[in-house]
C-alpha cells in the first residue's frame, strides 16, 4: 500500500506538470511553443545533414534552445520543487522506519561465495550521437543500449553469437536503427515506435504511427541459435538487413 502511494505521488506530480505546461503554452505563453517548434525543427533538420559540420552546428542550437525554453516553463519549475519536496519527504520517512532485512542460512550450510566478473559492453550508451558495435571481431554479451538522440548501427556479423537466444535490446527518443544480421541466423523483432518507418529484410513499411509491431523469421523457434530483437523508440526509422 505504501510504495503504491509512492507510486501515485510520483504520477501526479508528472500529471500536474504536463497540465500546467498544456496550459502555459496555451493561454499564457504561446512563444514557448513557436520555440519548441522551432528547436525541434533544427534537431530534425541537423539530424539529417549529419555528420556534416553545419549539421552538427544545427542539431546542437536546436537541442539548446529545446533545453532552455523547457527549464524556463513553469511546469519545469512546479515539477522540480515538488520532486524536491517528495525525495525530502522520502528521506525523512525512511529515517524514521528504516527497512530492515535479516538474512536467514540453514543450519550447517557454509556460506556460498559466488564470484563476480565484470565485463564492458560492446556498445555503450549515449546521450547525443551515433551509437555503432566495433567495426572489428568483438566478444558476444547480449546488448541493452539506450540513448536520446542519434543513430544505432549493430552488426551481429562481426561476432560470434552463441547457441541458444542472444538479446539485444535498444531504447531510444528521436535517430534512426539499423541491424545486420547474418543468413544463418534466425532472428525475432519486436519493434514499438510513435512515428518512423521500418524495413525488415524484404518487408517495408514506409509510414508507421504509434505502432507495436512482431516480426520473426519461419525457423525462429526450433533454431538451436536465434536473436530476439526489442526496440522502443519515439521517432525514427528501423533497418534491419542480413549481412
Amino acid at each position: 500500500m505504501i510504495n503504491r502511494l509512492r507510486t501515485d505521488g510520483i504520477s501526479w506530480i508528472i500529471l500536474i506538470g504536463i497540465l500546467l505546461l498544456f496550459l502555459e503554452v496555451s493561454f499564457f505563453d504561446g512563444g514557448v511553443l513557436i520555440f519548441l517548434c522551432i528547436a525541434a525543427f533544427c534537431i530534425y533538420l541537423g539530424r539529417k545533414k549529419l555528420p556534416s559540420k553545419s549539421g552538427r552546428l544545427l542539431m546542437w542550437f536546436g537541442i539548446i534552445v529545446l533545453v532552455v525554453n523547457i527549464f524556463n516553463t513553469v511546469a519545469f519549475k512546479f515539477s522540480l520543487f515538488a520532486l524536491l519536496l517528495y525525495v525530502i519527504f522520502r528521506y525523512a520517512d525512511s529515517k524514521k522506519s528504516p527497512k530492515t532485512v535479516q538474512p536467514s542460512f540453514k543450519e550447517g550450510a557454509p556460506p556460498l561465495k559466488a564470484p563476480v566478473v565484470l565485463k564492458r559492453a560492446a556498445i555503450q550508451n549515449e546521450w547525443f550521437g551515433r551509437k555503432k558495435t566495433p567495426e572489428g571481431v568483438y566478444e558476444w554479451e547480449d546488448i541493452n543500449v539506450q540513448g536520446i538522440i542519434g543513430d544505432t548501427v549493430i552488426d551481429l556479423g562481426n561476432t560470434y553469437l552463441p547457441k541458444g537466444t542472444s538479446v539485444v535490446t535498444v531504447r531510444n527518443i528521436l535517430g534512426n536503427v539499423e541491424i545486420l544480421v547474418p543468413y544463418d541466423v534466425e532472428v525475432s523483432i519486436h519493434h514499438s515506435v510513435l512515428a518512423g518507418a521500418i524495413e525488415v529484410f524484404e518487408h517495408q513499411e514506409p509510414r508507421v504511427f504509434n505502432e507495436s509491431l512482431y516480426y520473426q523469421t519461419p525457423g525462429y523457434e526450433e533454431a538451436p541459435q536465434k536473436v530476439k530483437v526489442v526496440i522502443s523508440m519515439w521517432v525514427g526509422d528501423l533497418e534491419v538487413k542480413r549481412t
